[in-house]
């Protein structure tokens, strides 16, 4: 997976304006990225890039990893659609899915409130994904068609 592509996917956020938002942002995939119990080097590289396009400082970043994260919670759908596929990118970012990665990652949709057939999809084509990807289109598409 080519942690530079998926860097700008994650770093282009229109929605994110504060800088709370950033820091909570990445607070939660630094928590999310240990819930297996390791961190890989690919996930830390991947959150390194991550913490450098939100401008968030190396010394902060490090703090994350000392710290209990307690989630915020995220009002808009579009915003929590589009960190629930961040929080999966950063899933197959080390090329192994764990299993207590696949309960969390479930479980984190829940409670934002996304539809859980919605989720299954987005997270069954990712894993059939060669690179771990799928288009942001895509995954619009499988929520709006949740919606119908």
């Amino acid at each position: 997976m080519d942690i530079a592509a998926i860097s700008f996917i994650l770093a282009k956020n229109k929605y994110m304006n504060s800088y709370e938002e950033k820091y909570n942002l990445l607070a939660e995939m630094v928590s999310f990225a240990v819930v297996d119990g390791k961190l890989h080097q690919r996930e830390l590289e991947f959150l390194g890039i991550v913490a450098n396009e939100l401008k968030i400082e190396k010394q902060t970043f490090k703090q994350l990893f000392h710290q209990e994260f307690y989630p915020t919670v995220i009002k808009s759908e579009p915003q929590r659609i589009q960190q629930f596929y961040r929080l999966a990118l950063l899933m197959h970012c080390d090329g192994v899915l764990h299993e207590r990665e696949k309960v969390a990652i479930h479980e984190i949709g829940v409670t934002m409130g996304l539809n859980p057939y919605a989720t299954k999809r987005i997270l069954k084509a990712m894993e059939l994904s060669p690179t771990g990807m799928i288009e942001a289109k895509f995954v619009i598409e499988i929520f709006q068609e949740q919606l119908n």
